[in-house]
């Protein structure tokens, strides 16, 4: 009877001369490249809708600003903020019906010529990002998939499926709750009286995109946290008793992180920091049915 191991010997089949492993390289790197400009004109060819949806917490908050200046209420008022902020978040997903605003209402700039167009493509771009990312994925697992153990392939599956969902949940948080509350902090912030003086909220459309992307990006990547941890805990870098014990330390850790790729703003991070103090925690959880799973292989494996 053989001892050589199955699985290691699979991955002894499996080698190939580094120059075949650059041809491979080279081929997913070619179909990766394809898939972000197919996602581009994609996303290009749809840039005026994709603008109008992610303009529509833009459009809810002017509406209630002017429902708010129709009721002459002016200054910061907290309850009014909190208010506002729930009217938005409902009138985003259907539940509130807002109705239609008379006369202006305030609106976003361009102060260059091409800015809408390069705001297009500068959407597209992100936009075939996204659209790409699952092929993307794939395409680096398929490359290294190779090298690894079956059992090894089979737990990372999931992980390669998780990652495109907690990624849509942070962009979905973004658009549902951040913007929200955001938008109508920043309208409660206006001087509209009648002392002479004004001052609107009328941000640039480069401005109000790049924030949205920047958000979106910023909430996607960090809700991959309870990803990454698992993965480091399954090659054996991290338990849980060590995540627990440096909890005060990820949690500042966090905080300052926020703090940094978010708007120099407390809603925008403290509405990123705590999320993510919940998914580490998640992770920790997570980490610890690793470990216990192991710890069940480990005492029906044979001596």
């Amino acid at each position: 009877m053989s001892d050589v191991d199955p699985e290691a010997a699979e991955i002894e089949a499996s080698r190939a001369p580094l120059l075949d492993h650059l041809i491979e390289l080279r081929r997913r790197l070619i179909v990766s490249i394809a898939a972000i400009f197919v996602g581009f004109v994609i996303c290009f060819f749809f840039a005026t809708p994709l603008l109008e949806f992610l303009l529509h917490p833009f459009k809810i908050a002017t509406q209630l600003l002017a429902i708010r200046q129709a009721n002459h209420a002016e200054g910061f008022d907290l309850a009014g903020l909190l208010t506002g902020a729930k009217n938005m978040i409902l009138a985003l997903i259907g539940v509130l019906q807002l109705p239609p605003p008379k006369g202006q209402v305030t609106g976003l700039i361009a102060t260059a010529p091409l800015e809408v167009f390069f705001t297009k493509v500068k959407l597209a771009a992100f936009g075939g990002l996204v659209l790409a990312f699952p092929l993307l994925a794939w395409q680096v697992y398929a490359f290294v998939a190779p090298g690894l153990y079956r059992r090894e392939r089979k737990a990372f599956l999931p992980f390669l499926l998780a990652a495109p969902v907690l990624f849509a949940v942070g962009a979905a948080m973004v658009y549902y709750l951040i913007l929200p509350c955001l938008l109508w902090f920043s309208y409660s912030q206006q001087i509209v009286g009648t002392t002479g003086i004004s001052v609107q909220l009328m941000p640039k459309v480069e401005d109000y995109f790049g924030l949205v992307t920047t958000l979106v990006l910023c909430f996607g990547l960090f809700f991959q946290l309870p990803v990454v941890l698992t993965l480091l805990a399954m090659a054996g870098m991290v338990n849980a008793g060590m995540l627990f014990k440096g909890w005060r330390f990820a949690v500042a850790g966090i905080v300052v992180a926020a703090a940094i790729v978010t708007p120099p703003d407390p809603i925008s991070m403290t509405l990123l920091a705590l999320p993510i103090v919940a998914l580490y925690f998640v992770s920790i959880g997570c980490v610890k049915l690793i470990e216990r799973k192991r710890a069940r292989q480990d005492a029906a494996a044979p001596v």
